[in-house]
């Protein structure tokens, strides 16, 4: 089974020796065994290709997304995997004193770095944030590298993801600042199938029901990073 994914740690990433991780990575691999579909073959993808690519076939099944009414359009959605908050990555110290997406567009000088098409992109615009502040990247890597070459002033994405990227690269001189839920509550993202594959979609449902919230499921996401309060939002949905 091909399986898209982006690097974003601790979603999906690659160890030193090239092996392809991460706690949407693992979740696919259990799913793939369970359904006897063949060998797991992840392809890595840039943001922008994921939904154009499984409902062209290119792959069957992608990482985590936010399941929004618009992505629904041309695509289908499992049931949630995980629910997080985002998050800004600032440089050490957090200059500009950032606390979410309203501080953002308080500071008339804060640069915002975002991936294409991302539902980031789309929080930062509704909070008040000018397109024209708003830095556009296809990769994780490039947009963090925005921030800690002093290109951007922040960079919204999911807290967790910048949680693993900081984990490692420790070296960077970046910080985390969690978007408070009181203006922002954390999101469920699903993985992503074919609008024309909803026999395969239910299969993987039920594989997945039967899994989150397992010992065996909490054990995983736990080794990405992951608490039982992250998984009980999962199995309390």
């Amino acid at each position: 089974m091909k399986f898209a994914y982006l690097i974003e740690p601790p979603f999906n990433f690659r160890h030193a020796d090239g092996r392809v991780d991460g706690a949407d990575v693992a979740l696919a691999r259990h799913v793939s065994a369970a359904l006897g579909s063949g060998p797991f073959e992840p392809v890595e993808a840039e943001f922008a290709e994921l939904l154009p690519g499984v409902a062209a076939g290119r792959w069957r099944m992608t990482t985590g997304l936010f399941a929004t009414e618009e992505r629904r359009r041309t695509a289908a959605f499992s049931r949630p995997v995980w629910a997080l908050p985002d998050g800004l990555l600032v440089q050490q110290g957090n200059p500009l004193a950032l606390t979410g997406y309203r501080s953002v567009a308080a500071r008339a000088e804060c640069r915002l770095a975002v991936i294409r098409d991302q539902f980031q992109h789309r929080s930062a615009i509704a909070f008040g944030v000018q397109e024209e502040r708003c830095m556009i990247f296809e990769t994780y890597t490039e947009a963090a590298t925005a921030v800690r070459d002093g290109r951007a002033d922040a960079y919204a994405s999911v807290a967790k993801a910048h949680d693993g990227f900081l984990a490692q690269h420790p070296d960077w001189d970046l910080e985390v600042v969690t978007v408070p839920r009181e203006e922002k509550q954390p999101a469920f993202g699903c993985l992503g199938f074919s609008l024309e594959d909803d026999a395969f979609r239910h299969a993987v449902d039920e594989i997945l029901e039967a899994y989150i919230g397992s010992p065996e499921h909490r054990a995983m996401m736990a080794g990405f990073g992951f608490s039982d309060t992250d998984v009980d939002m999962l199995v309390a949905r």
